[in-house]
């Protein structure tokens, strides 16, 4: 018979693994228990992404084509002067993708079980099944595998299954706020970013358009029990453009800080959220999940040639873990230097939106973001940027500093 997969989880991540497997012989079967539920999110995508995963754009709600960051001291920057006419920055709502991720994987031949993975016994030899575990219509049943793609999310129980670690997390607070129509044409395709200690000690707060609202919302991994206070900022720093508004829904959620230490056992390999896939600095996850699901799904394709023989753990990691850290490391390690530079403290957050006004900060860092590469810079501008970064930093702390002095005199 030919191999056989379990995929748990049917977001991005877990949909395009079981689109590739299926679509390349592999028997799959694919986890989601609520397919109906919305996940919480700020729902940007990169623009390749549309072409990449051949996404149709009528998922699009917004085309961003105006992006503004905001300092603490609400110094405002245009964060899109770079773009070209037929580049932006689409807007979209998880349950709209998700639900066309799920059933073009269903199309390519991958099975859709609605239910709820309780548990994932290992099995007890080289050659012996996986067998998963579930409920679903009220009644308990299983299921054997020879092979599991864990999408399971921040929360993943086939990480736990598989002792794969843990890792640090932010939590991310969003309320979806209809605005009367004068305001809601305000963002029709504008995205707002907030920097502050009172919407945020360690990340930032958004403003995000959608098809009939928008997103409001913001996060943090030091000070999670202050979230309700930190969303509180957000409202009053956004006030006179969502005043009149009514919430219709409010949401929360984990978000992963860094990838887990172990992210393939046996024959389990972790992809998405359950991974550790978020990246640093932006809190960008749906693509990276997409992403690394398709890899992780093409990589037991090939490894198990096209369902015909059985794979193990150095399949896996020949076939997909190594080819992602390959790409993409370096890029989780420079937007970790970016948080710790930019995101620990108000002068810190003010030298960033400084930055943000330059053309060449902007059009590397939107290039790098829509097309996911690395963009060929011009050295000398290079150069003068460090520089520039190094001395906008210092003169933002030393004003923080006579700021706070005179406060104190006061």
């Amino acid at each position: 018979r030919k191999l056989r997969a379990a995929v748990i989880g049917g977001g991005p991540a877990g949909s395009s693994a079981a689109e590739s497997l299926a679509s390349g012989g592999v028997e799959t079967f694919l986890f989601e228990r609520s397919p109906s539920s919305a996940k919480p999110c700020g729902g940007a995508i990169p623009l390749c992404m549309l072409d990449e995963f051949d996404l149709p754009h009528s998922l699009v709600d917004r085309h961003v084509t105006e992006m503004r960051v905001i300092s603490p001291s609400n110094i405002t920057v245009d964060f899109g002067k770079t773009l070209r006419p037929h580049e932006f920055i689409a807007m979209l709502r998880r349950e709209v993708l998700d639900s066309f991720l799920r059933s073009r994987a269903e199309s390519r031949g991958a099975e859709l079980i609605t239910g709820l993975v309780t548990d994932l016994e290992l099995p007890r030899s080289s050659s012996s099944p996986y067998v998963v575990h579930y409920t679903s219509g009220g009644s308990k049943r299983s299921l054997a595998v020879d092979v599991v793609v864990g999408a399971d999310g921040a929360n993943s129980r086939v990480a736990k299954s598989i002792g794969a670690g843990e890792y640090s997390y932010a939590i991310a607070f969003q309320e979806r706020i209809r605005l009367p129509d004068e305001k809601m044409k305000y963002y029709e395709n504008l995205a707002e970013m907030y920097l502050g200690d009172d919407v945020s000690p360690d990340f930032y707060a958004w403003v995000f358009p959608k098809c009939d609202h928008v997103a409001v919302g913001t996060g943090t991994v030091r000070s999670k029990r202050e979230i309700k206070a930190y969303q509180r900022g957000i409202r009053e720093r956004a006030r006179p453009k969502i005043e009149g508004g009514q919430v219709i829904k409010v949401e929360a959620h984990p978000i992963p800080e860094h990838p887990r230490p172990v992210r393939v056992r046996g024959r389990v390999a972790l992809v998405g959220d359950a991974a550790g896939y978020v990246t640093k600095c932006s809190g960008e996850g749906i693509y990276f999940a997409a992403k690394s699901g398709r890899m992780c799904g093409e990589g037991i394709v090939k490894a198990s040639e096209g369902g015909a023989r059985m794979v193990g753990e150095e399949d896996l990691r020949r076939e997909y873990l190594r080819q992602w850290d390959d790409r993409y490391v370096s890029t989780y390690r420079v937007l970790d230097l970016l948080e710790k530079v930019f995101y620990g403290s108000n002068w810190g957050r003010e030298a960033m939106v400084e930055l943000c006004g330059g053309e060449y900060v902007q059009r590397v860092s939107l290039e790098s973001y829509m097309y996911k590469r690395l963009v060929e810079g011009d050295r000398w501008e290079g150069v003068k940027m460090a520089a520039s970064t190094v001395a906008t930093l210092v003169r933002c702390k030393i004003m923080s500093g006579e700021m706070g002095r005179l406060k104190a005199i006061a």
